[in-house]
């Protein structure tokens, strides 16, 4: 998980374009924008990390708040 490509991502495409990649990318399908990574699955990665905090920011937070708040996540779920 790359912090840099997650935040061009969120500054680069709408919630609806990188939810359609996350689905391709779940179905083994080429996303139909460009997402960075060493192989599909940390493209996915950064897929729904995007996605999840564009929904964040949608809401109201900062992105800031938004990747804090996912970070912790993946640190809770790998503990």
């Amino acid at each position: 998980m790359k912090i840099p490509i997650i935040k061009k991502l969120v500054e680069t495409y709408t919630s609806a374009e990188l939810k359609k990649a996350e689905e391709a990318l779940s179905e083994g399908l080429p996303p139909a924008i460009f997402i960075e990574g060493e192989d599909e699955g940390e493209q996915l990665t950064h897929a729904y990390a995007a996605y999840w905090i564009k929904e964040k920011i949608e809401k109201g937070e900062s992105f800031t708040n938004a990747l804090r708040e996912y970070t912790q996540r993946v640190r809770q779920s790998i503990s």
